[in-house]
């Protein structure tokens, strides 16, 4: 007799001990002991959510409806009544489907005797089945109610924090993705940073979204700034409860976010107080560098405006001190970080330039030679295959040896395959461009001046990674390799000013 297994768990039963390799285990005894013939199974593992479309059950009765005279299908096979009717529309479909097709439901640990009486067992089964289902169902959206009434989320906690095994505070902010997110809602509330520009700024600085998905995208991002759990609310059944995790936005910044996003606010700042707004962060607490404007009136009966730059947070402790420089002190600190780029002198300057383009000729003969080397060696790998097997076939070497050698040359060919796609490919240009980079870096001051302030604001983030400014100075953590061109460590000085 030909059958077809059923077997189902939800993922709530999954974890109080239900098993789908119990359940097939069992069906497979049952059907080899019975002496059937088990032609397809059907393996799901779905909620019993109400109004749910199960589509797994629909597709099982389609193809056992459409097969069962093909492949004389005389029975569906399952564990127990309530695996595979969850609900009484499921048990009259499965009856109509003996009816029509002569397909009989047959069970590991439910048995259904004939006549009315097995009909009448049958349904009663099926009803009590339905009633665990809706039960299980009411049970579970009070507790989730309960839950939230609670302060606490239901399900995944959202991205920033996460779920962990502590009934006092069971969403906690996550180690890494809370710098995340606090860094993204600052450099937004800025209004200085398109979703672009602030995807790139961020994997510029290490940030991942997520493992499979390292760089943010903007539905990402637009989700997350949008979501107003992380100024704690949380929002279910038309309520809305405050949360009791702790939280990571200020409502101020979330708010002045939302402004941006709706168009509410312009997405520049004033060219005449072009260091706020997060480009430079205090050193003590880390917060921005916020300006204030300070107008003088003069003698003659004109106005003369100063900026300031302060730090921002309005709760500092007695260890903190005042932190507060004029713009033009600002400025000179930054082009003094500047003028530590450029080389002492003109001759190291052109002998640095002489270097770069020995080096980039230098390393596309190495690579060039290199190449070669490879590709000559994964032919004579090949050639040696083609040898072995000749050997094997012809008889002189046995199958053992056959396959240890073979296994060695497949693992050396694998190894030359991943160096070769790892040779450079020399460009001509990438000369010209390590030149063109140690132009703008050697001239940095001077672009600087002549630029506008937004192009100023690029170059500055172009430069360096971070900014923080204390009460006596400011530090610039350079990227990479501004940062090597900074601290010269292949200058030496040899015998009186010469390197």
């Amino acid at each position: 007799m030909n059958v077809v297994i059923w077997a189902r768990v939800s993922s709530r039963e999954q974890r109080e001990g239900y098993s789908i390799d119990a359940q097939l285990r069992a069906t497979r005894e049952r059907a080899a002991k019975s002496g059937w013939t088990v032609v397809r199974e059907f393996v799901v593992a779905e909620s019993a959510k109400r109004g749910a479309e199960r589509v797994a059950f629909n597709e099982m009765f389609k193809w056992v409806r459409t097969n069962a005279k093909k492949d004389k299908l005389k029975t569906i096979l399952a564990h127990k009544l309530d695996r595979v009717c969850r609900n009484m529309r499921d048990a009259v479909r499965l009856q109509e489907l003996e009816d029509e097709c002569g397909v009989q439901l047959a069970f590991i640990d439910n048995q259904f005797g004939p006549g009315a009486a097995g009909a009448l067992s049958f349904n009663v089964m099926a009803a009590v089945a339905q009633y665990y289902s809706d039960n299980l169902r009411s049970e579970v959206l009070k507790g989730m109610d309960e839950k939230v009434r609670q302060g606490w989320p239901t399900g995944l906690a959202p991205y920033g924090y996460l779920n962990v095994d502590d009934r006092g505070e069971p969403v906690q902010p996550h180690p890494i993705e809370s710098k995340a997110l606090v860094r993204i809602f600052d450099l937004y509330s800025t209004g200085k940073f398109t979703s672009e520009r602030l995807i790139a700024q961020l994997a510029d600085e290490g940030f991942v979204y997520r493992p499979s998905q390292p760089r943010f995208s903007r539905n990402g991002l637009s989700h997350l700034l949008n979501n107003r759990f992380y100024i704690g609310e949380l929002h279910r059944n038309g309520q809305v409860f405050q949360g009791k995790y702790r939280l990571l936005i200020a409502r101020k910044t979330f708010e002045a976010c939302q402004d941006i996003l709706n168009s509410r606010t312009r997405r520049t700042t004033t060219t005449s107080q072009r260091f706020s707004g997060g480009i430079i962060r205090c050193k003590f607490c880390g917060f921005a560098m916020t300006s204030e404007v300070i107008k003088r009136k003069l003698l003659h009966g004109g106005v003369r405006e100063h900026i300031y730059y302060r730090c921002a947070n309005n709760h500092r402790g007695e260890e903190h001190p005042v932190v507060r420089w004029r713009e033009e002190e600002v400025e000179k600190a930054i082009l003094d970080e500047f003028a530590t780029i450029k080389m002492p002198n003109d001759e190291i300057a052109n002998w640095f330039r002489q270097t770069i383009t020995a080096a980039f000729d230098d390393y596309g003969a190495l690579e060039r030679q290199r190449k070669e080397m490879l590709t000559k060696r994964r032919t004579e790998l090949a050639g040696m295959q083609d040898r072995l097997l000749n050997g094997y076939l012809a008889g002189t070497i046995d199958e053992a040896v056959f396959k240890t050698k073979q296994a060695e040359l497949k693992r050396q060919q694998a190894e030359v395959e991943e160096s070769l796609s790892t040779v450079f490919a020399h460009v001509p240009e990438a000369a010209s461009r390590a030149l063109l980079f140690f132009e703008f870096s050697q001239n940095l001051v001077e672009i600087w001046r002549r630029s506008n302030s937004a192009v100023q604001t690029e170059i500055i983030e172009c430069v360096s990674l971070n900014r923080h400014i204390s009460d006596l100075k400011l530090d610039l953590e350079k990227r990479k390799p501004f940062d090597f061109l900074a601290e010269r460590p292949f200058l030496k000085i040899g015998r009186g000013d010469r390197i």
